[in-house]
């Protein structure tokens, strides 16, 4: 007798042939211990090596007990059944809807989605939960101009009734509801409460979706402009399209990750800057802007890897939306860097290491007070400078003594995201530097030229925009990516489509092609979130949830802080795992002494992960990491912007307020005003009305800084530091 198999997520029994459960739509099937291949139930060896499959099959997918999902909801509603059911026999009436209900959970089911409830004559179903794919908008826009066929082809089953279906695409609450002993897993959320409305609105045998799933499902459906609707508890109407017919599905095969393809040009350019800083000791900076996902990062790599093949120094530093926004924290990871100083090391530890590195780089007088100004600006010490000038100084000796010492490449990753007072470092670098050889590549989204207009008229600054691949250069790469596979030629002008010539739609598109996505399964992915969200969710739970748990941390992250977080077991065989999924990537150094840094491939990644958790397991895991990095730390004050997002983030405000006061006294000593006072109003916004006293340090904090600025002289034509309304300083006499 055949063991009996069930689905782990809801315990369904499974047939020997299913590929998803019946019952909740759960993937299922047998993971090779030996290679991770994924192969039906059925099997009892590895299709792809041989090697013998455990006896109980595994779900690829286990849900959560709650989770924020990215989903599309269909509510689908027989029109005009009030007045059939007022006369005509309730069994009859009873039959009739057993029939169609059947039907239409066939057609949800055959395009990947599920049947969350059924009231009445009404259906309501859900594409993106419990499993996401990359397409789910598209799929349940096709599943409901089905639905609408087969209600026209079975009319007498449908008793001449026609369907109104309501379709909307959003965030929703996804997890168990219900007294215990019949809790089920449903959506909740404005989006179901949207979608509802959408049906009501929508025209006899017609399917009318809102803007989100219009927008997601633009290149494969075609659509009619609909009035606006009107609804219940929406302040404003909300935009609806009519969707009339959908375009053919094509085949999926798998292909192999995405080859370094169309910047062979902007590649020689960035050489050609290298070449000039380095052999004629001519110091460059090159600044490098472009869309999410564009290729910036990567052509940045390539740069990297050219300068350590010429004996090059490369030293990095990236500035981030939160945590370790402060002023001059990308120089900071750099001095840290260049000066081997882990983020375990105490103050007095890490200054002494600064001390001795600027010992070695400089054999005359200044080296003393270009050490303390480097701590200054690194956080490593509570000293101040009456002049920011002075630090900018040291910061121009530091570089230039590093940069004849050995070549040397500074990347500042994300510069759209820094504070004033980097840009301004920056700037002043570009101005100072001389006779050095010194290349400054600076990456940075299309924001920054438009908050810095002047940025483009720097010295020495060569601003180069990355563009989407065209047509011919898409072409090249997916043809490369579908070299080996099947009918690729047929498949390659809906890979280029669906990507748009963005290099990491694309490499995504592949990687999940690779790790699963299935011929036939449906249409290619149309952006970013669906396609992360899908690959995430093929993931096996352990990896899942240490990638979960990863997201809180930042996009940098520690494997200590994982254990802090008590992810799961075996910890290194997952993030191994997880790393040979080019999910994760390891750094090749750690700012904690001992313990492994790695990093999110890519910023979207993380941004999908973190998006998935609730609020309150958020809030969890928050807390976790904030005592890891206090406990981790050798200094927490270096780390307080850190420490208070995560505190903010975790609900203790008042630990979040009090290290942003510390944060700010810190960027006060380093002439950093505009983030003073930023600090101080985050701050500010934390503090509770009966606090008297943090609220006095932090206005009188406050008030300090808008004087010090408004005496503050813009430089190297960048101009004023912005104020904000309300906090324009009278002049002092």
């Amino acid at each position: 007798m055949t063991a009996t198999t069930r689905c782990s997520a809801c315990g369904e029994e499974l047939g020997p042939s299913q590929r998803f459960c019946g019952a909740c739509g759960t993937p299922v099937g047998r993971r090779c211990a030996a290679c991770g291949q994924e192969n039906p139930p059925a099997f009892n060896f590895c299709g792809a090596c041989g090697a013998k499959l455990d006896q109980a099959p595994a779900a690829a997918v286990s849900p959560p007990e709650l989770e924020r999902r990215w989903a599309t909801v269909l509510f689908a509603d027989l029109s005009g059944f009030t007045a059939l059911s007022e006369r005509t026999d309730p069994e009859q009436v009873r039959l009739m809807v057993d029939r169609c209900m059947q039907l239409m959970g066939e057609v949800v089911d055959s395009f990947g989605g599920s049947v969350d409830k059924i009231i009445g004559d009404a259906l309501m179903a859900v594409f993106g939960a419990p499993v996401a794919h990359e397409d789910d908008p598209t799929r349940a826009v096709r599943a409901a101009l089905e639905l609408q066929r087969r209600a026209g082809e079975n009319a007498e089953d449908f008793a001449g009734l026609d369907l109104r279906v309501g379709i909307n695409t959003g965030e929703v609450i996804f997890g168990p509801v219900g007294p215990e002993g019949r809790r089920e897993l449903t959506v909740m959320g404005d989006t179901v409460n949207t979608a509802a409305r959408l049906q009501t609105a929508a025209p006899a045998a017609g399917v009318l979706v809102g803007q989100e799933t219009y927008e997601a499902s633009l290149r494969d459906v075609e659509y009619e402009r609909a009035q606006p609707v009107k609804a219940k508890g929406k302040a404003e109407p909300l935009p609806a399209w009519i969707a009339r017919s959908a375009a053919a599905a094509p085949s999926e095969r798998r292909v192999s990750s995405a080859p370094f393809v169309g910047r062979g040009h902007e590649l020689e350019l960035l050489a050609g800057a290298w070449e000039r800083a380095s052999v004629e000791r001519q110091p460059q900076l090159v600044t490098v802007v472009g869309a999410p996902g564009i290729g910036k990062t990567r052509l940045g790599l390539e740069l990297s890897g050219l300068v350590a093949g010429q004996g090059g120094r490369v030293l990095r530093g990236r500035s981030l939306p939160y945590g370790e926004r402060t002023a001059y924290w990308v120089f900071a990871q750099i001095v840290r860097d260049a000066c081997k100083v882990f983020a375990s090391d105490a103050a007095s530890t890490a200054r002494a290491k600064v001390g001795d590195r600027i010992d070695d780089l400089l054999s005359d007088g200044r080296a003393a007070r270009v050490a303390s100004h480097l701590s200054i600006m690194s956080r490593l010490t509570e000293d101040t400078v009456e002049d920011r000038e002075e630090l900018f100084e040291s910061a121009r000796v530091f570089v230039e003594a590093l940069a004849r010492e050995q070549p040397t490449l500074l990347v500042l990753e994300d510069l759209h995201w820094a504070d004033k007072g980097l840009l301004q470092l920056v700037a002043s670098l570009a101005v100072r530097l001389a006779d050095a050889p010194v290349l400054m590549l600076a990456l940075a989204r299309d924001e920054l030229l438009e908050d810095e207009p002047s940025w483009v008229r720097l010295p020495r600054n060569l601003t180069l925009t990355l563009d989407a691949l065209d047509g011919a250069q898409a072409s090249d790469l997916v043809r490369r990516l579908l070299v080996s596979a099947e009918d690729g030629g047929s498949l390659a002008p809906r890979v280029e489509r669906a990507a748009g010539g963005n290099p990491l739609l694309i490499e995504e598109l592949a990687a999940w092609l690779a790790e699963g996505g299935e011929a036939g399964a449906g249409e290619l992915p149309t952006n970013a979130r669906t396609m992360i969200a899908a690959r995430l969710d093929r993931l096996p739970a352990p990896e899942r949830q240490v990638l979960l748990s990863a997201s809180v941390i930042g996009d940098n992250f520690w494997q200590g802080s994982l254990e802090a977080l008590q992810a799961p077991a075996p910890l290194v065989e997952l993030l191994r795992s997880l790393e040979l999924r080019d999910l994760i990537r390891r750094m090749p150094q750690s700012r904690i002494e001992g313990d492994q840094e790695l990093v999110f491939k890519h910023g979207l990644i993380r941004e999908v992960a973190y998006s998935t958790l609730p609020i309150a397991a958020r809030r969890e895991r928050h807390a976790a990491v904030a005592a890891f990095v206090e406990e981790s730390a050798g200094d927490r004050h270096a780390y307080a912007t850190i420490l208070a997002h995560h505190w903010r983030e975790a609900g203790e405000t008042t630990r979040a307020a009090d290290y942003l006061l510390t944060a700010a006294e810190q960027a006060g000593r380093g002439w950093a005003h505009d983030e003073v006072i930023g600090l101080c109003n985050q701050a500010l916004e934390l503090i509770l009305e009966d606090d008297v006293e943090r609220l006095r340090r932090a206005r009188l904090r406050r008030g300090v800084a808008l004087q010090e600025r408004y005496h503050a002289e813009a430089d190297f034509g960048l101009g004023a530091q912005s104020k904000s309304a309300g906090e324009m300083s009278p002049p002092i006499s």
